[in-house]
């Protein structure tokens, strides 16, 4: 007997669809399905803000990283094109500030470290050498082997979450002494993460999958445990917009989600409680 996943937006139209195709056919449908129905609901977390960017005509190749300086209220774009500005330059408000086309070839990943006293953005570029992680890993799927190690963070407990995309898991370690304190890989099934990112309270994990267009919201585990994944929450995406990777502010706990597919950065904001 088939088993359906309805969201709530759905679940009347297809009774009611039932209920017409059972009085119209005569046939026993609505019985036999009715009491079939697994109902999932998620928390809605998040919102897209349909106003940023103010200037998106400035999005001229693929978008493939962005990193969020909270400390000066910036957001850095990074894209790869022939011809176009390597990097450009908001106010996380949206309104476009500057660009350079210099020592940036092929950006891959980027983010923003700066203090009370300078400004700084760290970017990986693909077409120059570069280090990618103090994890010296080697290519495998047993625990501290990689395959496409795509994208790290650190929570407030000094553990380091790596988006392992090729193996279709996320593997954390201890930030000091590296040891390798578990991984996440029921959530991933389909398709790996490609990104990973903490909310600013840390109670949720941002993890956008490329392919799938999808970002989802995975509750942080407690202290000494890292337990299994549990998706609260997620965002479907159109078709082929792949995200790529994202980052969070810090102030506000907007989102920003760099889309090699779709050629654009867009903006989502937390719903307020």
């Amino acid at each position: 007997m088939a088993r359906f996943w309805l969201c709530a937006g759905c679940t009347v139209f297809f009774l009611a669809f039932l209920i017409l195709h059972s009085r119209f056919s005569g046939s026993s449908v609505l019985r036999e399905f009715i009491f079939q129905i697994s109902w999932r609901s998620e928390e809605i977390l998040y919102k897209l803000d349909v106003g940023w960017p103010k200037h998106s005509e400035y999005f001229t190749g693929a978008t493939f990283c962005v990193a969020v300086d909270s400390l000066n209220g910036l957001l850095y774009i990074a894209q790869r094109g022939d011809n176009i500005q390597k990097v450009l330059v908001f106010t996380e408000d949206g309104y476009f500030l500057r660009a350079w086309n210099y020592t940036v070839d092929t950006p891959h990943g980027m983010f923003a470290a700066s203090t009370l006293y300078e400004q700084s953005i760290w970017i990986t570029d693909v077409g120059n050498d570069f280090l990618m992680l103090w994890l010296h890993g080697e290519n495998g799927t047993g625990p501290a082997k990689f395959n496409i190690p795509h994208s790290v963070t650190v929570d407030s407990s000094g553990r380091v979450w790596v988006a392992d995309r090729g193996n279709k898991r996320i593997q954390v370690f201890d930030k000091d002494t590296g040891v390798w304190l578990g991984a996440w890989n029921n959530c991933f099934t389909e398709e790996g993460p490609s990104s990973v990112r903490f909310t600013p309270d840390g109670k949720y994990l941002i993890v956008a999958q490329l392919n799938l267009s999808r970002l989802l919201f995975v509750a942080a585990p407690p202290v000494g445990s890292i337990g299994y994944c549990s998706v609260i929450s997620s965002i479907q995406l159109a078709d082929q917009v792949l995200p790529h990777l994202l980052d969070v502010s810090g102030k506000t706990g907007a989102i920003y989600v760099a889309e090699i597919g779709a050629k654009q950065v867009q903006k989502y904001v937390p719903l307020k409680s």
